[in-house]
């Protein structure tokens, strides 16, 4: 499996089905962990990072959820190969600031990836499709429990496991959800339900996690603390915020229906035709205009189209995505271009179905 064969088919975690897909995007499981008696990655020296990047590797090989896996080590990834994998959420922006003994395992259809000595020595995540959080909690959960039988883990008795970043320690765990949230932000109320979210311990971030902004009416909910709860209380208390959210999103969408359909249904047809239509387009005002048209389909204004394919066109026409389908290196104009003429093809596919 090389990188690019990613591009022949959709992330599990794009699919646009699992429970309460028309809100939720995708639920993802993090787990943080470092090895014991060894300093953390940015204390590391050459030799020590690298012993870890062997050990970690070998105990990897024998986990039975990653004999479809691919192993790269980030020293081999040009800019456009590490970009391609951030776009597709299965490595940090902070992972690829450098590549020193550095290595991803992916899963082949992408519900895991391990990232090696990021800021922690193993960065393990699970993605699925929906609000999924405790199936993917049961998969990380078996994973973590055969590499502790292969790897000695930095823990304390008092604290938990112990990782680079405070914020960490504890259970090492990080729940998030990408919701897609356009009728709260349509009629303004979104800035109440991120601060209400902000005064529960949870954190609110972009389509591509810490240090992004909201995109395309995209937002990461996840857990602030890790330290004094269970992973199971840690669960329960997200899953309950984010059906909460999922209901004042429905509430919106019912109320902008009832009160302004024709200003929705508006919205959304401008979305669909500049994307059938334009010629050169961005990538910001392309995940504006597909987050209206996945709207519509949400509400069965647009019906040649699920959220699947969607979906599809929010990752394909991310700039190394479409470098990736080119097969070089495009200017940021010729990305535009590209970025359109793709989105038409795909939508004159769907629309002939």
């Amino acid at each position: 499996m090389e990188i690019n064969d990613f591009l022949n088919h959709t992330s599990e975690w794009l699919r646009g089905t699992g429970p309460n897909s028309d809100v939720v995007i995708s639920s993802r499981i993090r787990l943080a962990r470092n090895l014991a008696n060894v300093p953390f990655s940015h204390r590391a020296n050459k030799k020590q990072s690298e012993e870890t990047l062997q050990s970690i590797e070998a105990a990897l090989s024998l986990v039975e959820q990653l004999k479809k896996s691919r192993n790269f080590h980030l020293s081999d990834l040009d800019g456009i190969d590490r970009q391609f994998l951030i776009e597709r959420h299965l490595m940090s922006l902070e992972f690829v600031k450098s590549s020193n003994s550095k290595a991803v395992v992916i899963e082949k259809d992408e519900t895991i990836a391990i990232m090696i000595n990021e800021e922690d020595h193993l960065r393990i995540q699970v993605l699925q499709s929906g609000l999924n959080l405790f199936e993917a909690y049961n998969i990380i959960s078996v994973i973590d429990d055969m590499l502790s039988k292969q790897l000695s883990y930095a823990f304390s008795a008092d604290l938990g496991f112990l990782t680079a970043c405070p914020t960490n320690i504890g259970t090492g765990m990080r729940g998030s959800v990408m919701l897609h949230l356009p009728a709260l932000v349509m009629s303004r109320q979104i800035n109440r339900v991120l601060a209400a979210v902000s005064k529960l311990s949870f954190t609110t971030r972009g389509l591509y996690g810490e240090g992004t902004q909201a995109s395309g009416n995209f937002f990461q909910v996840s857990n602030q603390v890790s330290l004094g709860h269970s992973e199971e209380e840690i669960l329960q208390n997200l899953n309950g915020l984010i059906r909460q959210l999922i209901e004042q999103e429905h509430q919106a969408r019912q109320a902008l229906i009832t009160d302004n359909r024709a200003l929705v249904e508006d919205r959304v047809w401008r979305s669909y035709g500049i994307l059938k239509s334009a010629h050169i387009i961005t990538s910001q005002e392309t995940i504006e205009l597909l987050s209206m048209v996945r709207l519509g389909v949400d509400l069965k204004i647009v019906k040649d189209i699920d959220c699947g394919a969607v979906n599809e066109l929010f990752i394909l026409t991310q700039p190394a995505h479409l470098q990736k389908i080119e097969g070089r290196k495009l200017s940021s104009q010729e990305r535009d271009a590209k970025r359109a003429e793709l989105v038409h093809e795909k939508i004159a596919k769907l629309e002939k179905k």
